[in-house]
Order: C-alpha cells, then structure tokens, then sequence
C-alpha cells in the first residue's frame, strides 16, 4: 500500500518544494497535494514511478510502514535561528531514515547501552566534570571524543549537508541518545559539536523546546557550549598546562593537546581565567586579522566512527555491502552514504583484502539473522 507520510519525508530530505516535485514528476499541484495528504490513496503506478525518479528514490521505499519522525520541539539543533524551514525539516527527515538504518543493525548487532548521565538543572561546568569522572576521563584530554561517546552508548550519524547552518543536532529517542555532526565542519569543530550535544542530552534530557522561549533556547545553547569547553579542556588542565601570558602562537600550539580550535582554546582559557580580558580581546583581534576563524592552523586529523567501522567491516566481510543495505532498506546509497559519513573512508576494498583474517571486535557482536 502506498504510504504518503514517506513521500513527504523523501520530499523533504531532498529539499524539493511540492511545486518543483510535481513539475518534475509531469502532475499537477493538486494532485501532488492529493496523494501526499492521503486523499488519493493508490496513486497510479506511473505516477510512483515519476515521483520516484524525480526524487531518485526507490519507488519500494514508498510501500513501507510509517518511519518514526523526530519533532523539532524535542530536537536541540545547534543553529535552529540560522536555519530556514526547508533545512531543519531536511535534518528532521535524515533523522528518521537514520532510526531506520539503526533499526536495522540493532537486530544484527549488540551495541553498548547509554550511559549517559541525567544531569538537568546542573551547572554546566560541574556537569562536564562529574561525567569526566563517571566515564572514567579524569582531567586528562579526550583524545577521540566520537569512540567515547559511542562505547557509551550514544549513536552518532553525519549530516552531508550542503551549507553551515546545520551545525549539529541531538534527540533522545526514548533511552537512546543520538547525535548527528555536520561533516562540513573541520575535525576540530566537529569534536567541539560533539560534546556540545553531549551538554544538551546531559542537561535537558526530554525537555522540549516549545515550551521554551526564545531567551530561553539561547541559554541552553550557551549552557550547551559551556559544558563542551569545561568537557574537552577543564580548568585545571589549563592552568598546569598554559604559560601565564601566552602568545597566539603558543595557543595554537597548546590547542593540540584538548583538540579544539584555537578559538575555542582562547574562550576557555578567558573563561578559566588563565588569561585577562585585554589578553582575550587581543587574541580575538589577531585570529581575525590572520583568518584563522575561516581556516583552522595546525588542523588535526578528522575523527570518525569506531562502531560504524566496525559494523561495516563486519557486513564486508560477511559480503555485505552499503549498496546492500540501501537495498535492504529501500533506501537510496546517497542517503545511507551521507548518513554514515563518520565511517572511516574507503575501507571496503581494504576489508575485501583482508576476508580470511579474523577480525576482533570488542563491545560488538554480530546476531546471527536465522530468519
């Protein structure tokens, strides 16, 4: 039976307009309007094949169930006032695809279960801290932000989207944390969005956005942001690591150590009060003049999923492609690809080498499928 709640979720993941979509497909506004309200309930069959190929969209994934949806007001989206209606409900549909892939491994998989702690109402900067201790960091830097928060349980899906606005954006799904980091962002911004959502699923476990106004919203942002600084660089570490007065050039070499920008290093450092206000105003100055707020000096290396590697490794070697688990779930392989962007890249011909090794895989068993 055609479903057309997964019309409108391809529509708007492809940011098409209804106008563009019945153009493409050679219909008119109405009956678009029609067949996507539910008023036309089997469309004819020509008319799926149109929308499919306009969309570049599996005309099967149109036959299955309701996918589950996320809801902007549960949703904390790190630009939500940067962000036009077309792009947030673009991320709100990369989001229900990504609870159909999870789905899916989770029935092939054991994944680690959240441990991520409830701390609402908690000052940011203590909140970081007390979930240093419980996972185990300590004051010592984290040195692979996206292993950390998958073997504790937070599932961790990219946004290949095509502009800014979309930082990064995290849900809770019933118990389940999830967090999706825009692949634009150089590898240090994309540690800080990380932990940035990691201070929202910490601090406003299952509050809801509606019921917040606009100051409101701002001061979560900003709580969001201070727990990600007092997460990647405590204090203490930055008064025993830092010179008293240091220069730019020591900041961009210090910034090595926590991973972060260096603008992001100098914040924290005025926040700690490892330097002074005229210091971080200066500082401010010189990373404009030298644009290092545009590109990044002395960037590290891109982060990228240990459990997706996995995982996929795991199908690789069973013979299992991404273009199979597309098929599997009707889905089309850009979508897939664009949502599994933390994954290491092009691992499968390294995998496809390597089939008579035996792969150990800590934390992660592959369930036998016996169906």
């Amino acid at each position: 039976m055609f479903n057309p709640a997964r019309l409108t979720i391809a529509r708007e993941r492809r940011q098409v307009t209804k106008k563009a979509l019945a153009q493409g497909a050679g219909i008119s506004n109405v009956t678009l309007t029609r067949i996507e309200t539910g008023e036309t309930a089997q469309p004819e069959q020509e008319t799926i094949a149109a929308l499919a190929t306009t969309l570049n969209y599996p005309k099967a994934f149109f036959f299955g169930d309701d996918l589950e949806t996320l809801q902007t007001k549960s949703v904390s989206f790190r630009s939500l006032s940067s962000m036009t209606a077309k792009q947030r409900k673009a991320a709100l549909a990369a989001g229900a695809l990504a609870y159909s892939i999870d789905d899916w491994v989770q029935r092939k998989f054991d994944l680690p279960q959240s441990e991520v702690l409830g701390l609402r109402g908690e000052d940011p900067a203590t909140a970081a801290i007390t979930v240093r201790s419980a996972w185990g960091v300590g004051y010592q830097p984290v040195r692979h932000m996206i292993k950390l928060l998958e073997s504790k349980g937070v599932r961790l899906f990219s946004l290949e989207e095509s502009n800014h606005n979309v930082d990064a954006f995290s849900v809770w799904r019933g118990d389940k944390p999830y967090v999706f980091l825009n692949t634009l962002k150089s590898a240090e911004r994309s540690r800080f969005d990380a932990a940035h959502e990691l201070g929202h699923l910490v601090l406003h476990q299952h509050g809801l956005l509606d019921d917040l106004g606009e100051n409101e919203k701002r001061d979560r942002e900003r709580e969001a942001d201070q727990f990600a600084s007092a997460f990647l660089m405590p204090k203490e570490d930055l008064h025993a690591r830092l010179p008293k007065f240091p220069s730019l050039q020591q900041i961009v070499k210090a910034k090595t150590r926590w991973g972060v920008s260096v603008a992001a290093l100098a914040r924290s450092s005025y926040d700690a009060g490892v330097i002074s206000n005229w210091q971080y105003r200066a500082l401010c100055r010189q990373l404009s003049t030298l644009g290092y707020r545009r590109k990044e000096p002395n960037s590290q290396n891109r982060e990228y999923s240990i459990a997706w590697d996995k995982v996929l490794r795991e199908l690789w070697l069973e013979g299992f492609t991404k273009d199979d688990l597309a098929a599997e779930l009707n889905l089309p392989v850009d979508e897939v690809e664009s949502l599994l962007q933390t994954a290491p890249p092009s691992k499968q011909d390294e995998v496809a080498q390597s089939r008579s090794t035996r792969y150990s895989r800590p934390g992660l068993r592959l369930v036998r499928d016996n169906a």
